[in-house]
C-alpha cells in the first residue's frame, strides 16, 4: 500500500496516487498514533467514510501541528490541490461570499485531506446536485454539563419509539463525542427551514414522552443541564456534525461510530476509536451502508409543526443568532 520515498510516502488508492508527507508526524501524543496510523484507518473504514461523505460539501477540522497544536476549521479548498480531487461550491448569504468545498467522491480524497492534517470531516447534510435541500435528517442527542450518558441512551431509545411510530428508519451513531446521533434519509424536497421546523417538532414529542430527561429550550441558559438537548438545529444550513466514522480531535483518537440499535442501552462511546473501529468494520461493514434505501417523507413531522404552532409554539429561532 505505502512505498517509502522518505521522508514522504506514496499512497495508492484505487487508480490515484496521494503523497502523504512527514508521515511519522505523531498527532496523537498519548499514544503515539502518527499521520500515517490515521490514514491507515481511514483506508481501513474506506466504504463507510466515502458512503457518509459522498457528494456532500465537507467542512474539514484540521490539526497541522497534531492534537498538541491548534485547531484550523476550513471550508475552502487551498489552491494547488489535485486536478482530480471534486469540490462544490457553497454560498454564504451572511457574508455574501461564495467557497469551494471539498466534495467527497472517492476514498483518495480522503486520504488528501488527511494529507492536508485533516482529522475530522463534517459534512454537509444536504448534497451538490442542491445543496439547499437536505436529504438528510439528523438528531443531535446533545447532553447538558450535568447529564450522565445513561440519560442520553434512554433519550435514545425514546427517539426510536417515536420514529418507530412514523415508520421512520433511524441510524443511530455515536457522536465521538458525549452525545448520540441518529440520522434519518428524507427525499431532498425540503430547503433548511422546513426541515428545521420538522426535525423541532420531532423534538418536542420527545420530550412530552421524556420531560425529566429531554429539554428543547433553544438558549443555554434555559437549559437544565441535567437534560438531554434534542438539537434540532444540526439541520439548519451550513450547521454541520461530524461525519459516521470520523475520527474526533480527541486524545484517545475516538471515532463516531455506527452502532446497532441493540447496542443503545450498553455502548460505551469510549471503545471506538481508530485503534478499535476498523477490526469492527471488517466484522460487521457499513451500519448506516443501507441507509438511502429508507426514505422517509417528512409530511407527518410537518404537519406536526403547523400543529404546535397553532397551538402558540413557536417556529424555531434564527440559527444564527
Amino acid at each position: 500500500m505505502a512505498k517509502a520515498s522518505s521522508p514522504a510516502v506514496e499512497i495508492e488508492v484505487d487508480d490515484k496516487v496521494v503523497r502523504l508527507s512527514n508521515p511519522d508526524r505523531v498527532y496523537f501524543p498519548d499514544h503515539g498514533w502518527t499521520k500515517l496510523d490515521l490514514v491507515e484507518y481511514y483506508l481501513a473504514v474506506g466504504e463507510g467514510i466515502v458512503n457518509a461523505l459522498r457528494e456532500r460539501p465537507s467542512m474539514l477540522h484540521r490539526f497541522p501541528q497534531g492534537l498538541a497544536g491548534p485547531k484550523v476549521h476550513q471550508k475552502r479548498v487551498p489552491s494547488g490541490a489535485p486536478p482530480w480531487l471534486e469540490t462544490v461550491e457553497v454560498h454564504f448569504p451572511r457574508y455574501d461570499r461564495t467557497a469551494d468545498e471539498l466534495c467527497v467522491t472517492e476514498l483518495a480524497a480522503v486520504v488528501w485531506a488527511v494529507q492536508m492534517s485533516t482529522v475530522e470531516f463534517h459534512p454537509w447534510n444536504s448534497r451538490r446536485d442542491d445543496v439547499e435541500k437536505p436529504d438528510e435528517w439528523r438528531i443531535d442527542l446533545d447532553p447538558g454539563d450535568d447529564c450522565d450518558f445513561s440519560t442520553v441512551q434512554r433519550v435514545a431509545l425514546v427517539a426510536r419509539e417515536v420514529l418507530d411510530e412514523l415508520g421512520a428508519t433511524g441510524f443511530p451513531k455515536t457522536s465521538g463525542g458525549s452525545g448520540l446521533h441518529i440520522y434519518v434519509r428524507i427525499p431532498p424536497d425540503h430547503g433548511f427551514g422546513d426541515v428545521r421546523r420538522a426535525a423541532l417538532s420531532f423534538a418536542r414529542e420527545v420530550e412530552r414522552r421524556a420531560p425529566d430527561d429531554v429539554t428543547t429550550a433553544w438558549w443555554r441558559k434555559d437549559r437544565d443541564p441535567s437534560r438531554v438537548f434534542v438539537d434540532y438545529n444540526q439541520n439548519a444550513r451550513d450547521h454541520t456534525i461530524a461525519a459516521a466514522y470520523s475520527v474526533r480531535g480527541f486524545a484517545d483518537g475516538r471515532v463516531s461510530t455506527p452502532i446497532r440499535w441493540d447496542e443503545v442501552a450498553d455502548v460505551d462511546p469510549h471503545d471506538f476509536t481508530l485503534a478499535t473501529v476498523p477490526a469492527r468494520f471488517a466484522d460487521l461493514g457499513d451500519l448506516h451502508g443501507g441507509i438511502d434505501d429508507a426514505v422517509f417523507d417528512l409530511a407527518p413531522l410537518l404537519e406536526w409543526a403547523d400543529r404546535d404552532e397553532r397551538d402558540g409554539a413557536e417556529p424555531p429561532v434564527d440559527a444564527e443568532e
